[in-house]
């Protein structure tokens, strides 16, 4: 917007001259982080006491830690916060006629909507399932499908209108289209291996790796502080990768794909950091709100759509492993307790308890070590990811 308005100043007389810094995508991506964290801090008190005016207190499962049953009550879906943040920040700094920054934002959005009423449903009209799974999976594969289609003919044309045109030659050519390299699969610390995935592939892998992201993430919110600042330490490193790809001299410098307007991702990224740290300032231990479904869901669908644009699923999946292994350790918890039952007649576990958090503290470890430890495995997992731009 501010963009726009700067442009707009400009033409009007030479004396705004100065603005010219408004054109500078780095400028903008620091001023989203500090507009996003400012927005946060002083946003943070009001919404705390509105929703514990409103009685929108986290239950706590009876058989969980005990060491949380003092949690309950503490107010929840503080997700309302960070997406404010996020948008209000993005809005103000990136270039308005970007496509890949709206369908981020719709990301994010539409399944922060869905985790909204999942978190309304559990806490105000006290039903412990919220939204049920079968309507929850529905209603992200509707968003992860769409955005799956999206993508494919948007990073495949460098224009809006070339976009509309490929959809009706790909729907007319009965889904037998040839799309370019950019597309491929892209193998981290290899220089020009790939792997083709087609059209279909494409949406397919798109939609796992969003309804995925979404869903590990909020697997992983189970501690103070726990998901967010690996979220703001990923979507940092994403930034990088979005700022090169945007690129034509770095992309073809550090032989990665060029992808026109995908640079303005790098303003989405930094109002993300800045959301996050915002609300970590209150959700640090002990937490006195809880960000709930509406903001894991969206935040982990926001890095999934990142991570596709900018061409780095393989090198996500490495940076989240944070995420990967505590999906995974509720996957295999769950499939291994089923088996067991099934043949033995008494459900046996892998992990004392699921997700994999949970699990060290039932071996001993406090919440904030937990919690500081799987940081620092978060940001030496995001070094590797960054070492991909050079070592090729």
């Amino acid at each position: 917007m501010l963009v726009s308005l700067a442009l707009w100043l400009q033409t009007l007389s030479p004396e705004f001259g100065f603005l010219r810094v408004f054109q500078y995508l780095t400028f903008r991506a620091l001023m989203a982080a500090l507009t996003a964290l400012l927005v946060g801090l002083l946003a943070g008190p009001y919404v705390i006491r509105r929703l514990a005016a409103l009685k929108i207190g986290q239950p706590v499962r009876g058989y969980g830690m005990e060491t949380h049953l003092s949690k309950s009550g503490t107010p929840t879906m503080g997700g309302v916060l960070v997406l404010f943040s996020i948008a209000f920040a993005t809005l103000m700094w990136f270039d308005l006629s970007n496509r890949f920054v709206w369908i981020v934002l719709w990301v994010t959005l539409g399944f922060g909507a869905i985790g909204w009423v999942d978190d309304w449903r559990k806490v105000v009209r006290k039903d412990p399932e919220g939204m049920r799974s079968r309507e929850k999976y529905f209603w992200q594969s509707v968003v992860g499908l769409v955005a799956g289609v999206y993508l494919l003919f948007s990073i495949s044309e460098s224009s809006n209108w070339r976009v509309l045109e490929l959809f009706y030659s790909w729907v007319g050519s009965g889904f037998d289209l040839d799309f370019p390299p950019k597309i491929n699969l892209l193998v981290p610390f290899f220089k020009e291996v790939s792997y083709p995935l087609g059209g279909i592939g494409f949406v397919i892998l798109t939609y796992l790796v969003i309804v995925g992201a979404s869903n590990a993430v909020n697997l992983t919110d189970g501690l103070d502080g726990l998901a967010i600042m690996p979220v703001v330490m990923v979507g940092s490193a994403l930034g990088v990768f979005a700022y090169v790809t945007g690129s034509a001299v770095y992309s073809k410098y550090l032989l990665f794909p060029h992808i026109p307007g995908s640079g303005e991702l790098l303003v989405f990224c930094s109002a993300m950091a800045g959301a996050g740290l915002a609300f970590l300032w209150f959700n640090t231990h002990p937490a006195q709100v809880f960000m709930g479904d509406v903001g894991a869901l969206a935040l982990g669908g926001a890095l999934g759509t990142i991570a596709v644009i900018v061409r780095q699923e393989i090198v996500f999946f490495v940076m989240g492993g944070i995420f990967v292994v505590e999906a995974i350790s509720v996957m295999a918890q769950v499939t291994y307790f089923k088996y067991t039952k099934k043949r033995f007649g008494e459900g046996r576990r892998v992990l004392k308890m699921a997700p994999l958090h949970h699990h060290f503290e039932k071996s001993g470890w406090r919440e904030t070590q937990v919690v500081v430890r799987f940081w620092i495995i978060t940001m030496l997992l995001c070094l590797v990811g960054l070492s991909t731009l050079k070592l090729r």
